[in-house]
């Protein structure tokens, strides 16, 4: 009986690391981004609102964008922008700018939306041709958030994960429960090469590297090698 409880209590440990691996890496460790460039363009009350999408990796990259636009709609009334680099909801390294609106009615909506999408690595430039009638305030905020949130509807996204790369070198007898942890820690296989032991070229995500590397040990108890790659 003692060890069944042992063995019961061992399995819920394995179950809570990856149970809290899970929700680690659904929000700051991988999370969707823009898969590439996106425009949407709408009228409203005669004046054009055109809205790029890029992803950016950092303030830098979100500067280059808007002077791109900027060159690209030279003629625009106003090329206002907002960014969010890092984590979806992320405010470490955020900007925004009107542009020449009215304080308050452009960057700050934009930058609004973005931070609400689940998007993460992300830029918005919405470019705006006056067409003669004034909007006001509450309809310029409603205008750029609005025209943010239609391009992000048909945003084309992809998943930002970090990887690292090691190399595992197990018996044969390991080899099941080696494959059955590499599913359970979303880890690729790059190569894996057996010979008088079995040994995997992997990608494994960042955030998961000790706790894998912990359940490796307790798997093989302790008959795994594990060593980095050379970069």
């Amino acid at each position: 009986m003692e060890a069944c409880a042992e063995n019961v209590a061992a399995r819920e440990r394995r179950q809570d690391r990856t149970d809290a691996l899970r929700f680690s890496m659904s929000s700051a460790d991988r999370y969707q981004i823009p898969a590439g460039r996106h425009r949407v363009e709408q009228t409203i009350d005669r004046s054009r609102f055109i809205c790029t999408i890029d992803r950016v990796s950092s303030p830098d990259d979100a500067q280059r964008l808007v002077r791109a636009l900027n060159d690209e709609f030279s003629d625009a009334t106003h090329n206002c922008w907002a960014y969010v680099v890092g984590p979806p909801g992320s405010t470490s390294r955020i900007g925004m700018s009107d542009a020449g609106e009215p304080h308050g009615t452009a960057g700050r909506p934009m930058l609004t939306v973005l931070l609400h999408s689940g998007i993460g690595d992300v830029a918005a430039v919405v470019t705006r041709y006056y067409g003669g009638a004034k909007l006001g305030t509450g309809g310029l905020v409603k205008a750029y958030g609005g025209t943010v949130q239609l391009a992000l509807a048909t945003l084309p996204v992809a998943e930002h994960v970090e990887y690292i790369d090691l190399t595992i070198t197990v018996g044969y007898s390991a080899v099941t429960v080696v494959q059955q942890l590499l599913a359970t820690f979303a880890v690729e296989t790059v190569h894996q090469d057996y010979a008088a032991l079995v040994c995997y070229r992997l990608r494994v995500p960042r955030p998961s590297v000790p706790a894998f590397r912990a359940a490796l040990a307790d798997a093989t108890r302790g008959e795994a090698t594990v060593e980095p790659l050379p970069e």
